[in-house]
């Protein structure tokens, strides 16, 4: 199964949290990890806020305290920095990944253990270590699992689904 870039989600890439300063520059909490590819000055990115979406034209961008201040051509003050609180950007995937799987790739996988579905994949969240998938269970509850081989040995994009192997008591809710 092969999407052209077209078919590719957008993924979200970083979302406003304040304003910074009297000059428009807003605080941007990062989702991806390559802020100096997505970030640069010139460039547009496409925002969206509670129904509306933007594109805007970032001027400059600099690095605070593990977040970015970014400050948008379309942006003069402080007002229209603080208009864009909680906005989310979202930009196409940078290339496939030679070892492993986009967040979208495995959201709606269907979750095998012994065979049979218990499950689907509805999120991820990740963590400093490592993924962790999020679950909801045929049950209708939701199990986190850490998204490792010992417990996910088997993906198949192409049919859907993806086998866990998961401890003792880790789907038991």
């Amino acid at each position: 199964m092969t999407q052209s870039d077209s078919q590719k989600p957008e993924l979200q890439i970083g979302r406003v949290v304040k304003s910074h300063g009297i000059r428009g520059e807003v605080v941007i909490e990062l989702s991806t990890d390559s802020p100096e590819e997505r970030f640069v000055p010139g460039s547009t990115l496409k925002g969206k806020q509670s129904g509306r979406e933007l594109e805007l034209t970032i001027e400059t961008m600099r690095p605070h305290q593990g977040r970015l201040l970014v400050k948008f051509k379309e942006i003069p003050d402080r007002n229209g920095a603080d208009s864009l609180r909680g906005m989310r950007f979202f930009a196409a995937p940078l290339e496939d990944p030679d070892d492993g799987y986009y967040d979208y790739q495995l959201i709606g996988l269907k979750a095998l253990k012994d065979g049979e579905v218990v499950g689907e994949v509805t999120g991820t969240t990740d963590m400093p270590n490592r993924l962790l998938l999020e679950i909801t269970l045929e049950n209708g509850h939701e199990a986190l699992v850490p998204f490792v081989e010992e417990i996910v040995p088997e993906i198949n994009l192409e049919e859907g689904y993806l086998t866990l192997t998961p401890p003792e008591g880790l789907l038991d809710l």
